[in-house]
């Protein structure tokens, strides 16, 4: 049978399936923010369980976490407090003004239309405070440029919690036309429930194609490199300064919103 999300219907479910004790993701967004000296007010865009934009709070920010889904917002409320948490659509916003908008974890890729990527960097320019920041963190598109290493073959993961083991298999294809990597995932339990199939997608967007879309819409690049970052290999550790490159299969930027 076919669903929706398995695991970001259940939060509590994400969290066990993608731990983050040491809160990585949220400290290399720290990181940037303090390198370019972003002021204390944050947008987390597809903040999910609210794990990051707590951590970011914790650290002295004053945080807002959007996110389109109920349950991730009902979540990040009850287990990730601080911050304060609404419901919208990265594809079009209006939430007030910020220092600085932080997407991490391929929320971006979310936007799969060119007129969703407009939509998302005209809020970001409407959202943002003059020299203001812009955080992303997400696959890169031209990785799969020559490279077929994660379309050969599927992906299968293991993983127990609350006394039933979860397993998944994942596939990924590219969809040229439309400039997507599509992803098919089945999900099996050890209780005898039927299978289930969950199909999302992430748009693949190229490191030249991103300068060019952020300059259209007002943004300075300051950083965009393959790593060190939250998830690649190494991972980022404090003090280590982004690279130079652009081939891996991690993406990273840094913008600022131009004064005029």
């Amino acid at each position: 049978m076919t669903s929706g999300n398995l695991l970001t219907d259940n939060p509590a479910l994400y969290e066990a399936r993608f731990p983050d004790t040491g809160r990585l993701a949220a400290r290399w967004t720290e990181d940037c923010l303090r390198r370019h000296g972003a002021g204390r007010r944050v947008l987390d865009m597809g903040c999910g369980t609210g794990r990051d934009a707590a951590a970011l709070h914790t650290a002295g920010r004053t945080v807002t976490g959007a996110d389109l889904s109920e349950a991730m917002l009902t979540h990040a409320r009850a287990h990730h407090p601080g911050p304060q948490y609404v419901r919208a659509d990265l594809h079009g916003f209006d939430l007030g003004s910020f220092d600085a908008v932080v997407c991490l974890d391929s929320s971006l890729l979310y936007c799969h239309t060119n007129d969703q990527l407009d939509g998302f960097l005209a809020s970001c320019h409407r959202a943002l405070a003059p020299g203001g920041l812009l955080v992303a963190e997400m696959r890169n598109g031209a990785y799969f440029l020559g490279r077929t290493d994660l379309l050969d073959r599927s992906a299968v993961d293991e993983f127990a919690w609350q006394g039933r083991t979860y397993r998944s298999t994942t596939t990924l294809t590219v969809d040229r036309t439309a400039q997507l990597l599509r992803r098919t995932r089945v999900w099996t339990t050890d209780d005898g429930s039927p299978p289930t199939e969950q199909r999302s997608a992430w748009r693949l967007l190229f490191p030249q194609e991103l300068r060019y879309l952020l300059a259209a819409h007002g943004f300075e690049v300051l950083e965009l490199h393959d790593g060190p970052g939250p998830r690649t290999d190494p991972l980022w550790q404090q003090g280590v300064l982004p690279g130079t490159t652009t081939d891996a299969d991690r993406l990273h930027v840094v913008a600022r919103l131009c004064t005029l």
